[in-house]
Formats: structure tokens, sequence, C-alpha cells
């Protein structure tokens, strides 16, 4: 099982959508500065925004793709406030 995410940075006002194995170790890695050239590497702060579990990596990166794609602000935000929105978003791309 994979995990779609989503951080959110208060220094940056900032989100970032991502996909991993390992929420907690990834998470670390972010604000550890791990991926040097990674936009996350900008801040120290991120936090826990949203989470979902999907089937499979690819499955994952199928919906983290059309979260991005999205290229929105209000969408994520519309996310974490509609559990029912999100649902429909993980089953669309099983």
């Amino acid at each position: 099982m994979h995990t779609l995410y989503i951080l959110y940075s208060k220094g940056l006002d900032r989100y970032y959508v991502g996909e991993t194995e390992d929420f907690d170790v990834r998470l670390e890695q972010h604000n550890t500065g791990y991926f040097k050239t990674s936009s996350t590497s900008n801040a120290s702060d991120w936090e826990e925004y949203l989470t979902a579990v999907c089937q499979d990596g690819s499955h994952a990166r199928r919906v983290e793709m059309f979260i991005k794609r999205q290229k929105s602000r209000v969408f994520i935000e519309s996310l974490r406030g509609d559990s029912q929105k999100l649902s429909s978003i993980i089953e669309r791309f099983m």
C-alpha cells in the first residue's frame, strides 16, 4: 500500500503533493532537506495536511498527478473539507 500525501508549510504558505510507501520517513526527509534540489528543501516546517491510502505506487502516482494538474490551492483545500470528493478521485484512478 502507498500513501498519497499533501504537506503544508506555514513559513512558505505552500502545499506539496507526493506519494510514498512510508509517510513518516518521507515527512522526516522533507523536513531535514534530504531532497536537496526539491521544492520542499526551502522549508523545514512541513506538516501533514492530508493523507489517503492508495492500492499501490502506480495508483498513488495517478492520483498525485491529477491533483498536481489542477494547479489550484482552492482545489487542495477543498479536498480536506470534503472527504467524499477525495474518495471519488481515488476511486476514479483505480
